[in-house]
């Protein structure tokens, strides 16, 4: 009989090996920025997107579609979230490094969307640590990841950037060292507000916004809780020791936002034409309500329709600040 342990888990690491051994990171590097070794290597893995992943990451981000639960354009098939794997290709520094360890900031995040994820797919994923810099007296680092499916065909890529190790509550807010074409979050007031990029699209078109509040409840269950990780998004002793007063929203968790508004907005096209960068500009805490939205900033006929290109953001709606901004961009049909 085959042991179940050596099958594919729907995480980077399987936590039922608890029962078995007593120290969950035996043998991983302390993460400290002397530490990294450029290019390094971060390891392959394979993950299944089972029928418990998808619901989990729905749970997550409140994001309930048929596409997931019921069947999707694919030919009727159930498919993965957009950002499904965005979180396990992030983590894939935490086969090399102590997950526990890490008190670190996502500053950035890009992510090249190129084919779905089918329910119950045994998905390959590789990635490279491929630079590292120092700036304002912290370390950075770039990861380049890819998540490929059972037929060799590519589903989503990675390039992200992070402080990998610092004091959060020092540093969140301060804004981005690189503000390359700026995003302000302002919109005309008499912009059409639109709930479907098709062909009618415009630029100066405004994206029907997305509201949603992120529990401590949901922030711990994304950022790995079930695999016994403790870190500043779901345990609030680690986040206090972080200069932090509450548990923080992962940035990759807003990313994951961020996709279900432009998938609902652009349709199935932005699952094999999408394109996103982000900048994490500030925290956002547990059980703050935000809105998510967009403009249309250019629109290029291409032979297949439309390439549209756009401005993103996240905005706390307490005091109107913008946590998260960038760039999208996808294909839609021509009619």
């Amino acid at each position: 009989m085959t042991d179940p342990s050596e099958s594919p888990w729907r995480d980077l690491t399987d936590p039922r090996r608890a029962l078995k051994t007593e120290d969950l990171e035996a043998g991983l590097k302390e993460p400290e920025f002397e530490n990294l070794d450029i290019p390094e290597k971060l390891g392959t893995a394979q993950v299944v997107v089972d029928e418990h992943k998808i619901k989990r990451f729905a749970f997550t981000h409140d994001d309930y579609s048929p596409w997931h639960l019921h069947e999707s354009p694919f030919n009727g098939r159930r498919i993965g979230h957009a950002a499904l794997l965005g979180n396990d290709l992030v983590q894939l520094f935490t086969l090399v490094y102590a997950a526990s360890k890490v008190v670190g900031y996502h500053t950035e995040e890009q992510m090249w969307f190129d084919n779905p994820a089918l329910l119950d797919e045994i998905v390959t994923l590789t990635g490279t640590y491929t630079e590292a810099y120092e700036r304002r007296g912290e370390g950075y680092v770039v990861m380049e990841a890819q998540a490929t499916g059972e037929d060799g065909r590519s589903l989503v890529r990675h390039r992200g950037v992070e402080i990998l190790k610092t004091t959060p509550g020092a540093i969140g807010g301060r804004g981005s060292a690189t503000p390359s074409r700026r995003v302000t979050g302002e919109v005309d007031d008499n912009a059409r507000v639109i709930e479907t990029v098709d062909a009618d699209v415009r630029v100066g078109d405004v994206l029907a916004p997305l509201r949603k509040t992120i529990t401590a409840e949901q922030a711990a269950v994304f950022s790995r809780i079930g695999e016994y990780v403790r870190n500043i998004h779901n345990d609030i002793d680690v986040a206090r020791a972080g200069g932090l007063r509450a548990p923080i929203v992962q940035g990759q968790q807003q990313f994951g936002v961020l996709a279900q508004l432009l998938t609902l907005r652009c349709g199935p096209n932005f699952l094999t034409s999408g394109w996103m960068r982000v900048k994490f500009l500030a925290p956002l805490d547990v059980f703050e309500q935000f809105t998510t939205t967009g403009v249309v900033t250019a629109v290029t006929p291409v032979d297949d329709g439309h390439h549209v290109d756009m401005e993103i953001w996240v905005r706390r709606d307490s005091d109107g600040r913008l946590m998260t901004a960038g760039w999208a961009s996808a294909t839609v049909p021509a009619s």
